[in-house]
């Protein structure tokens, strides 16, 4: 699964990255090198405008861990921050979102963990591996979006709803996969118009797009196992462990 990511880059750095043609200057996420789930996360989309019709791009916050539209209670999305890819495209929960519901996830990496057995000078621990792509590009995670309205809240009250998000995941199967059975997909640049695209609804070409971030070409490091609460952030989280971690 992919539980934790790094988000640093400024709305300035994304936008032109993603084309993005509307965005919010008002809304603002401070960089994180430990997106949790139920964070607020920058999400590339296109909608259409209420007056025009026409597609926008826009960049804008979402909470991470989808909540589908007939879901009881916003609590429902800490366990659904993940999509597999074998089953989106059929699942109830993410199907309708998959058709026409899609978005990007702006990430400089992703976080997985390895347990590491007790020796005679250590206890057993997890121990948190950073993984992003070689050249240090943007990673632009698989997404999908769903609106959902608090029953609660007075439905003409702008806090009624939510717009929340999970990341599309598939079975590791390189290097990174020695360290965690999955990984996020990836759009890649050429693909992400016919990716955003809510009028393009084919299943079999829209799974055609999701690809191997980087096109394969990961680096993968140990970090400091500060990243493993997430009340800990900074880009200390990236240091490479001390050469005693585990030990005590």
């Amino acid at each position: 699964m992919c539980g934790r990511y790094v988000s640093t880059r400024s709305p300035q750095d994304l936008a032109p990255l993603f084309q993005v043609t509307a965005r919010n200057p008002e809304q603002i996420l401070a960089p994180s090198w430990n997106v949790a789930p139920t964070d607020d996360v920058w999400a590339v989309l296109e909608r259409a405008d209420r007056d025009s019709g026409e597609l926008v791009r826009q960049l804008r916050p979402l909470r991470w861990g989808l909540v589908p539209s007939w879901a009881k209670s916003l609590g429902v999305g800490a366990k659904m921050i993940n999509a597999r890819v074998e089953t989106v495209h059929e699942k109830p929960a993410y199907r309708r979102a998959f058709a026409k519901r899609r978005c990007l996830l702006p990430a400089d990496g992703f976080y997985e963990w390895q347990a590491v057995p007790a020796t005679d000078s250590a206890k057993a621990h997890k121990q948190p591996y950073f993984i992003s792509p070689e050249d240090g590009a943007v990673m632009a995670m698989a997404g999908l979006y769903e609106f959902w309205r608090d029953p609660e809240v007075a439905e003409d009250d702008a806090a009624a709803w939510w717009t929340t998000c999970t990341i599309i995941t598939t079975e590791a199967t390189d290097l990174a996969g020695r360290i965690h059975p999955r990984m996020p997909l990836a759009i890649a640049p050429a693909d992400h118009d016919a990716w955003l695209d809510p009028t393009h609804q084919d299943p079999h070409e829209l799974r055609a797009l999701l690809a191997t971030p980087a096109d394969g070409h990961l680096d993968t490091r140990a970090v400091s196992t500060a990243v493993n609460s997430v009340r800990n952030n900074g880009p200390q989280l990236l240091d490479a462990p001390p050469a005693d971690a585990g030990t005590g």
